[in-house]
């Protein structure tokens, strides 16, 4: 058998290799213990060190929302987290009634003579109303929704005039409209026996139940009336 005798600088050439290779493998060794001891403050447990692709910095990819966020599905379903919902405490409306445009009201009772109704179409939340002290009323392009202190909610299309004037309303009464304002408006209810209420916009629409006679009155000054 030959041996073939290496010099001392072959010797060193070849060995520099192992010696890169063992370096490497120490600064490995060394990021690896240094992210365990990182994750050790967040709770993980004594030698588990936590996934080196638990989190991704792809865009779009991140999962957790906000402290305090809702998901837009949470609002478009009207599916409610712990402490959110249609009413305070509540996760889910008393009772949902169809509007004579095929949407429908999700209708809460929040306290004595406090109702509130979310008006609901293809999913998602398009207008809110709330009574708390006082009726109200909505003009929702063309459709008129008013809820009762009482809860009671109805909902109509036409029938409608355009104020400053004074126009004849169901069930015999009468409203004159005055302009008050940018965005305000005023509906003085008259009935047989005089006055008997007054509508005032401030910069929403308003509603009124006048025994059974339901009115609203929009902050462009138009009112409408259903029996």
């Amino acid at each position: 058998m030959n041996l073939q005798k290496r010099t001392p600088r072959q010797a060193t050439a070849e060995a520099r290799p192992v010696r890169r290779a063992g370096l490497a493998l120490a600064a490995a060794s060394l990021l690896v213990v240094g992210g365990t001891a990182c994750e050790s403050d967040g709770a993980t447990p004594a030698g588990d060190a936590a996934p080196a692709a638990s989190a991704s910095t792809e865009p779009g990819d991140q999962t957790a929302s906000p402290s305090g966020a809702r998901s837009p599905d949470a609002e478009e379903d009207g599916t409610a987290t712990s402490g959110e919902g249609d009413g305070p405490g509540k996760s889910s409306p008393d009772r949902t009634e169809k509007l004579v445009d095929g949407s429908e009201a999700r209708i809460t009772e929040v306290g004595e003579q406090h109702y509130v109704a979310k008006i609901v179409s293809k999913g998602a939340v398009v207008a809110t109303l709330e009574t708390d002290g006082h009726d109200a009323g909505l003009n929702a392009n063309g459709m008129f929704v008013a809820l009762t202190l009482g809860g009671d909610l109805a909902s109509w299309m036409g029938n409608d005039h355009q104020g400053p004037g004074t126009f004849a309303l169901e069930g015999g009464w009468k409203a004159k409209v005055t302009k008050v304002g940018e965005l305000r408006y005023r509906a003085q209810i008259t009935g047989h026996d005089g006055v008997a209420g007054t509508l005032e916009t401030d910069g929403h629409d308003t509603g009124l139940d006048a025994n059974g006679v339901y009115i609203v009155l929009s902050n462009g000054g138009v009112i409408s009336s259903h029996k």
